[in-house]
């Protein structure tokens, strides 16, 4: 089976900076690869670099293509989506906008887009429910909802994560992990970046372990999970 995105020797730079050093990542279609570190480790970084959002020096390749002559709309028509930190969403627009706007790459066929915004609603019937609310009006469970239904939208092979459970109490955090695993059966692979480790580990199949922009760890996510290194400096004090 050939890698659906293969890294080598990331370095990414702010002026002398470098955020990110010598980085090495495999996925293969289908998988769930998480990468987790404390903050400031470049888990972000990576992620955007590997969106085309931030300048790069190494190799990436996608499903075979070199990456570093594809800009970021291109990325995006060949399945690449990101679904950033702060999700990003258009708060005076409604719900139902909002999800349409993710099809953008696929604009021109209206029979896709209405399939993809009926795909999205039967896996978040809040946001059917919601679909002529205002964004900024939603909870930030439903926030979260909002920006993975977007991103779905584009019918993504590859969708990154940027902190999914950010600033979510722990019932919607098992929710939106729930959601993420569950988006495996539908053949999307996904880059996974995450503070809390535990739900990481627990939903991937592969991790890698980022510190100070270089990667100390890697393994198979449940080998990670009891790792004494993962435990002592990730796990420890997580419930």
């Amino acid at each position: 089976m050939s890698s659906l995105l293969e890294i080598k020797d990331l370095h990414v730079a702010y002026g002398k900076v470098e955020a990110v050093r010598g980085v090495n990542l495999v996925m293969e279609p289908g998988q769930i690869v998480t990468v987790i570190g404390p903050n400031g480790a470049g888990k972000t970084t990576l992620l955007a670099a590997a969106a085309g959002l931030l300048r790069s020096r190494g190799s990436m390749a996608y499903d075979g293509v070199d990456l570093q002559n594809l800009d970021v709309e291109e990325r995006v028509k060949r399945g690449f989506c990101l679904v950033p930190e702060k999700r990003e969403l258009f708060g005076d627009m409604p719900v139902a906008d909002n999800l349409i706007l993710g099809a953008y790459a696929h604009r021109r066929n209206g029979t896709e887009v209405k399939r993809s915004l009926n795909d999205v609603y039967a896996r978040f019937p809040r946001l059917a429910e919601r679909r002529t609310q205002k964004a900024n009006t939603l909870s930030g469970g439903e926030r979260q909802m909002l920006a993975l239904g977007r991103a779905l939208m584009s019918r993504p092979r590859l969708l990154l994560l940027d902190e999914p459970s950010l600033g979510l109490a722990p019932l919607i955090v098992r929710e939106i992990f729930r959601i993420v695993a569950s988006l495996r059966e539908t053949g999307v692979s996904i880059l996974l970046v995450e503070q809390n480790a535990r739900a990481a580990l627990e939903t991937a199949d592969y991790g890698y372990v980022l510190e100070t922009g270089e990667v100390s760890h890697q393994g198979p996510a449940d080998e990670l999970a009891h790792d004494p290194r993962v435990i002592s400096t990730y796990l420890g004090g997580q419930n």
